[in-house]
């Protein structure tokens, strides 16, 4: 069979991967000369923590295992076993904590608390003053700066696979598509994966989908000079993921409300540590379009504050600060949006911020359902 993905970023690549891997001829074509969306402006974590109970869990849960076969067939995607760890630093963040591990999935999650002396032990660099630490030992991480090259130059060694950047798919046809140069790619199935790019050829294909836009803020330091063994969230992170919900989460909401940035800006702090020693920090959330074009300061003044509190010593200095945009279905009980949109193509978008982590179990699962 021969495949096109539309979309070069790492749901578009992962859909590559499937289809080369099960025998298939691939062209993936790309807008852009590289991926320059949210698959290269994220954390790179593997997220399996903090996921809903159900089908998010179990997706992110193979999408690990994945990974983690993924990374020994090919080194430049930097996957590691790192573990996260959430700062505990007031007692109803260590509630939450103790809510979450006493639950029945907690070892399903590889959730474990620590005490303070057993937080230093793990990760030495978190110096600051806590409580404990919520310690995931299912999370890892990727480079998502260098992921997809790095995948891409994996499946050109197959000689079943075609890298087409630059190139903007106009039309779907009957049996592939034509580009803006007036190309036609012929195919015997199309997958688009366009990302937050929900305008264009997917309005005339299928009009609106359920799918919203997020806008978001974060930077990268110059390398410290130490490692940071683990990936590292804040306990506003216990508002953001689903996983943590519940009497004590809502305990903590209302008797230690965020203060005004981080509220205003719908913040949590994650902090990975990259192969070259540089920490990528964030994040912010932005729902409302249109979005600002402003890339605000105090947000990042916020991240700062906390990251150094954590860490108990001042943080190198920053080296880039980005904003980004991606794409989340507006149901929060659906992993991604997938849909075949004719007889030879499907539509698969929206992951949200769970897209580095899922993609690879989100494209075997649309590999099932498009019988690839």
């Amino acid at each position: 069979m021969r495949v096109v993905v539309v979309g070069g970023g790492v749901l578009g690549t992962m859909h590559a991967w499937q289809a080369v891997q099960r025998g298939h001829e691939v062209l993936q074509i790309e807008r852009e000369r590289q991926a320059r969306g949210a698959s290269v402006r994220n954390f790179g974590l593997v997220w399996v923590g903090g996921r809903a109970a159900g089908e998010e869990l179990a997706v992110a849960r193979r999408a690990r295992e994945l990974w983690a076969e993924i990374g020994r067939q090919v080194d430049g995607v930097g996957f590691r076993a790192n573990f996260s760890l959430t700062a505990l630093r007031t007692p109803l963040e260590l509630a939450v904590a103790e809510e979450v591990v006493a639950r029945g999935d907690a070892a399903e999650r590889g959730l474990k608390l620590l005490a303070p002396n057993e937080v230093r032990l793990v990760n030495p660099a978190l110096r600051g003053e806590m409580l404990g630490g919520l310690l995931c030992e299912r999370d890892a991480a990727v480079e998502p700066r260098v992921a997809q090259p790095a995948l891409r130059q994996h499946l050109l060694a197959s000689g079943r696979y075609t890298w087409l950047p630059g190139r903007e798919v106009r039309a779907l046809l009957p049996h592939g598509v034509r580009d803006d140069h007036g190309d036609v790619h012929g195919a015997d199935l199309v997958l688009l994966c366009t990302g937050a790019a929900l305008g264009g050829l997917v309005r005339e294909i299928v009009g609106e989908v359920p799918v919203r836009r997020v806008r978001l803020q974060m930077m990268q330091t110059d390398p410290l000079d130490e490692p940071l063994t683990t990936s590292v969230a804040d306990g506003d992170s216990f508002r953001y993921y689903p996983a943590y919900r519940g009497p004590a989460l809502d305990a903590l909401n209302r008797e230690q409300p965020q203060p005004p940035v981080p509220r205003e800006h719908k913040m949590q702090l994650l902090m990975v540590q990259r192969l070259d020693g540089s920490l990528t920090i964030g994040d912010t959330h932005e729902y409302d379009e249109p979005f600002t074009f402003d890339v605000d300061s105090a947000p990042y003044e916020h991240l700062v504050s906390v990251a150094e509190s954590l860490l108990g010593r001042a943080l190198p200095p920053i080296r880039r600060r980005w904003a980004g945009v991606y794409a989340q279905h507006t149901d929060p009980a659906m992993v991604v949006h997938r849909a075949a949109v004719a007889d030879n193509a499907w539509l698969i978008t929206g992951p949200g911020g769970r897209g580095m982590t899922c993609s690879p179990a989100i494209a075997e699962r649309t590999a099932l359902e498009a019988g690839l």
